[in-house]
């Protein structure tokens, strides 16, 4: 590990940030491609093992594997370079799109927004069709992802979503004992202090920003509470995490309904991470937008993955080898089926499907993606287009 090295991943990062549509699923294609196959900088199985491993953890997969790629190539600094250059492109095309909507009025203007939330139903539906192909592949795992779907659609929140993926560990480990992981030791060393590091400035930001958010409501500390803890809180990536936004930010006026599902539709027609949804957020919030609350919602909704990322790559080598852990990442694994799907439903289906004309326009989508293989950026001008056309006919 050379810290020289880190320009060459930021070189890596960046060029993947500005290409790399179709979300987190996809991006786990993308990262492969590049750094397994072209670049040669790790092996299969140590991709694999940090694959794995990431999908446990809360926070944005794709972002918490590039982060340990870059830690694994070129240590600290590798690991601050593949996470800058690969989120760098997204958030920046978010805070412009934040700026450029604020005033946008007009029937032109509704439909171009209406066809963006349409968007992200054919991509969201698309991500849990590949999910269910990876993760789903006997009846355990899919009876699993069913009992997580129904739960979530029924009680919903995060309390239920973190009981759903303790109860799908519990029963990976009892009945996934066939589809469990294969073993996949990384060749990362982390100190002791620095996994310790970690996880006491997690523990102590979850803490202290809540009291902080109490004492200064409506402020930028309070907006860095909000996202952070539901970077803390998400499980499965930037799809799951929409319910936990929504839920933190509307009610309490910060961002109106539309405006949210509006940004939502936006980070579809981007490359790289789906959390730079944030710098969308926090510049157009009601209370104090601006690009240092577009920074501050960005920098703290990744924040606690990476910390939790430190962490756990610190102790993964030690666990791993264990029949009974890559048994409960199987069932894991089927929970995150389940919540993204009941996310498909509510709120993206709910918000988005609004006439019989809006389900032929988000399906058509969904064959654009699933079946024909045509290009995200490509399906998002077509949805565009049509949902101008249905409302100026």
């Amino acid at each position: 590990m050379k810290g020289a090295d880190a320009a060459e991943v930021f070189r890596a990062a960046l060029k993947l940030g500005l290409t790399s549509f179709g979300g987190p699923i996809a991006h786990i294609g993308y990262f492969e491609r590049t750094y397994v196959q072209r670049l040669h900088w790790l092996t299969a199985e140590q991709y694999g093992g940090i694959v794995a491993l990431c999908q446990i953890l809360p926070g944005p997969t794709s972002s918490q594997i590039g982060f340990s790629i870059g830690l694994h190539r070129a240590g600290w600094t590798g690991a601050l370079a593949a996470w800058l250059g690969f989120t760098l492109p997204s958030a920046l095309l978010m805070y412009f799109c934040a700026v450029f909507t604020t005033n946008r009025h007009g029937v032109l203007a509704h439909s171009l927004l209406h066809g963006l939330q349409l968007v992200a139903v054919a991509v969201v539906a698309q991500a849990v069709w590949n999910m269910v192909r990876a993760f789903c592949r006997d009846r355990i795992t899919a009876a699993i992802a069913l009992a997580a779907a129904c739960l979530l659609l029924s009680i919903g929140g995060p309390a239920t979503q973190l009981a759903v993926l303790s109860a799908a560990a519990l029963a990976g480990m009892g009945w996934c004992r066939q589809t469990g992981l294969q073993e996949a030791r990384l060749q990362l060393s982390i100190p002791s202090a620095g996994a310790w590091s970690a996880l006491g400035l997690l523990a102590a930001l979850l803490l202290g920003l809540p009291a902080l958010a109490l004492l200064f409501p409506h402020s930028i500390v309070a907006l860095a509470d909000i996202f952070y803890r539901s970077g803390a809180l998400v499980f499965g990536g930037g799809h799951v995490v929409l319910p936990l936004l929504r839920d933190a930010m509307v009610p309490l006026g910060w961002i109106s309904d539309d405006r949210f599902l509006t940004g939502y539709g936006l980070a579809q027609a981007v490359p790289g991470p789906l959390f730079s949804l944030a710098a969308y957020l926090g510049a157009a919030n009601s209370y104090a937008p601006s690009a240092w609350s577009a920074c501050v919602a960005l920098i703290f909704i990744f924040l606690p993955g990476l910390l939790m990322t430190i962490a756990a790559l610190a102790l993964w080598n030690r666990v791993s080898r264990h029949d009974t852990v890559r048994s409960a990442l199987a069932g894991i694994n089927a929970a995150v089926v389940g919540i993204l799907a009941a996310a498909l439903y509510n709120p993206v289906w709910k918000t988005a499907v609004l006439a019989p004309v809006d389900i032929a326009i988000a399906l058509t989508g969904v064959l654009l993606l699933a079946r024909w293989r045509v290009p995200p950026i490509a399906v998002v001008l077509f949805t565009l287009a049509c949902s101008a056309a249905s409302d100026l006919t």
